[in-house]
């Protein structure tokens, strides 16, 4: 009984995940901070290649041995203490879900608002909390006030959802949908900001960015490509679903109006959370994606009247920020691309193999695009997985056909170098 109270007292005045109690600083803290000492006097370049340092943060994780998971820019599996915190919080809301929901577990809203803003070097007044990139930016492009013969620009390699979301828009409003073209791998910042630049007319209204092309990693130079929009008073919307808890960078420093993310991605947070972000003075002109009695208001509130909606999660994300910070952005940053050039460099001069994205620091992270000369996609990713369990995920959209092979914190130098065995065997095997 002791022991509940002691819970109930930390979930109801304490906050759970923002709090000196959390969950992270009982299962992990202790043993990151002291891996976290012994190499505290490198740059996170050379602590990107610490293997002792990293097996620590590899043994918060309960990723199955039995598969190589390489698929991480789909979704990333969240570290034991994030699924702890879920578990353990959605045990208390069914104890009495409208008391411990909505009396209780609410408290943390703002917590977590204020977490995630340090986390994105932002205002925590610019911060809605959702569930995913596609909901943070088709809230932006349903609310945005368009009429009939405004322009919007986006590219043939922007993801599917929110493609579709800019069509609908057209069909239903009548506004005009341009999507620009890009063959990368592309080493070149002003190739990309003249590519948009091209396509402006008198009638562009909206630039649409995604910061990491989920397809093959390329990095756009955001901010670059916002100052050149700005320049012609054109607003700028950013897809940063693949970028943020991965790259080191401030929401701010993009320099574009509206954004967002997914933060089941490379943060690792719960399965189902996202978050948007709305310059301040902007906020008052998007009409929420879901109905609110002041639609029109100024506080960033007003796109959260989701109904109900998983305050487990939002505890999850809580432990997810802590872990993270404990990493600490710019390693993270060095240690995930560390891991995507270990395998690529030693595959990309092998017969048959083509690299399909840039392996220069500025233009990549993670997600790294590779084809077999005689294989489809499909078949490349069909033997990765049945001949040596490794998934990945075939990528056949436009003008991109590859597999993308995308490592993360917990990936294992062992199984990199299994994967390296596996392309470079399935690379020479006859035609």
């Amino acid at each position: 009984m002791s022991h509940r109270r002691k819970f109930l007292q930390q979930a109801g005045l304490l906050a759970g995940a923002f709090s000196s109690g959390s969950l992270f600083n009982q299962l992990h803290a202790a043993d990151i901070e002291h891996a976290e000492k012994r190499i505290s006097h490198l740059s996170p370049l050379e602590a990107a290649t610490d293997e002792d340092y990293w097996s620590v943060i590899q043994q918060a994780f309960t990723v199955n041995p039995s598969i190589i998971n390489l698929n991480n820019g789909g979704v990333s599996p969240s570290p034991r203490v994030v699924q702890e915190a879920v578990e353990r919080y959605n045990k208390l809301s069914n104890e009495g879900p409208s008391y411990y929901m909505w009396r209780i577990l609410d408290q943390g809203r703002e917590p977590l608002r204020q977490k995630l803003a340090d986390l994105a070097g932002c205002d925590p007044e610019e911060i809605a909390i959702n569930r995913n990139s596609t909901e943070s930016l088709n809230t932006v492009i349903f609310g945005l006030n368009l009429k009939p013969g405004d322009e919007v620009i986006g590219t043939k390699q922007d993801y599917p959802n929110m493609i579709n979301a800019w069509r609908q828009r057209e069909m239903r409003d009548g506004i005009k949908y341009k999507q620009i073209s890009f063959n990368y791998p592309i080493e070149n910042d002003e190739e990309i900001v003249e590519g948009y630049k091209n396509a402006i007319t008198d009638k562009t209204k909206i630039i649409h960015i995604t910061h990491i092309v989920n397809w093959v990693g390329q990095i756009l130079p955001v901010r670059k490509i916002a100052r050149m929009a700005h320049e012609h008073g054109i607003e700028v919307i950013c897809d940063s679903a693949h970028a943020f808890a991965l790259l080191d960078f401030t929401i701010p420093e993009l320099e574009v109006d509206y954004w967002g993310t997914s933060l089941h991605k490379f943060l690792s947070a719960p399965i189902g959370s996202g978050m948007m972000w709305i310059k301040k003075e902007k906020i008052e002109k998007i009409w929420p994606l879901v109905c609110n009695d002041k639609p029109h208001s100024a506080d960033i509130r007003k796109f959260e009247t989701l109904g109900t909606r998983s305050f487990p999660i939002e505890q999850g994300i809580g432990e997810a920020v802590n872990f993270q910070n404990a990493i600490g952005n710019k390693r993270k940053e060095e240690r995930i691309r560390y891991l995507k050039n270990y395998w690529a460099e030693r595959v990309k001069e092998v017969p048959r193999v083509k690299i399909n994205t840039s392996l220069k620091s500025a233009y990549s992270c993670s997600i790294c695009g590779i084809s077999i000369d005689g294989m489809t996609p499909g078949e490349l990713d069909a033997a990765l997985f049945n001949d040596y369990k490794i998934h990945t995920v075939g990528i056949v959209w436009e003008n991109i056909s590859c597999v993308r092979i995308t490592p993360h914190v917990y990936t294992k130098i062992k199984d990199l170098d299994k994967l390296v065995k596996a392309i470079t065997e399935i690379a020479g095997r006859k035609k």
